[in-house]
C-alpha cells in the first residue's frame, strides 16, 4: 500500500516546526530556507497552509528532466531527485504545475520532499497533525483518480 502525506490547513498554527524537522533531517541544520516544504502564509485570510510535492502520478518533474536525475522510488512512491545526476537546468522546476521543486543557489542543483525514505521527518514532528502520513486510499487519491478518469465530461442536460 502507498502512503503519501495528507494535510489539513485547518490544523496548521504556522509553527514551522515541519520546515525545521525537514531542514534537520536533509541538511543537519536547522534552517527553513533548507526545507522541502513550505508554509504559505494568507495574512488576510489568518491560515497557513503546508506545502509540498504530492508525489503525483503524471510526475512531469521526472518526465522533463533531460538527464534522468528524477527516479520513482518503488518502496515509497515518492518522485526522489539524485543530486549526483541532476545538472541545474531548472527544467523541473518549469514542468511542475504546483511549484514544489526548488533551485537551490548553494548548490546549483533541485531538491524537492522525497518522502524521508518512507517516514516523513514533517509528519512525525508535526504538533498538531497538520501533516499526516497516511495510506493513499485514505486521503481519497483513488477516488480522485477515478473521477478524472471519467469519460463523460459533457454535461447532462
Amino acid at each position: 500500500m502507498q502512503k503519501s502525506l495528507n494535510i489539513d490547513p485547518g490544523k496548521c498554527t504556522g509553527c514551522r516546526q515541519c520546515e525545521m524537522a525537514c531542514s534537520y533531517e536533509h541538511t543537519g541544520s536547522f534552517n527553513t530556507s533548507d526545507s522541502r516544504i513550505k508554509i504559505f502564509e494568507f495574512h488576510h485570510e489568518g491560515r497557513n497552509v503546508p506545502y509540498t510535492c504530492t508525489q503525483c502520478a503524471e510526475a512531469w518533474c521526472l518526465n522533463a528532466c533531460p538527464v534522468e536525475a528524477i527516479k520513482l522510488d518503488s518502496l515509497t512512491g515518492a518522485k526522489v531527485v539524485s543530486e549526483s545526476v541532476c545538472v541545474g537546468c531548472k527544467v523541473c522546476t518549469i514542468a511542475c504545475p504546483f511549484g514544489t521543486i526548488n533551485y537551490k543557489q548553494e548548490t546549483g542543483k533541485v531538491q524537492k520532499c522525497d518522502l524521508c525514505g518512507g517516514d516523513p521527518a514533517c509528519a512525525r514532528e508535526c504538533p498538531t497533525g497538520a501533516i499526516t502520513f497516511v495510506d493513499a486510499d485514505w486521503t481519497g487519491l483513488d477516488r480522485m483518480r477515478q473521477w478524472a478518469q471519467k469519460t463523460d465530461t459533457q454535461a447532462q442536460a
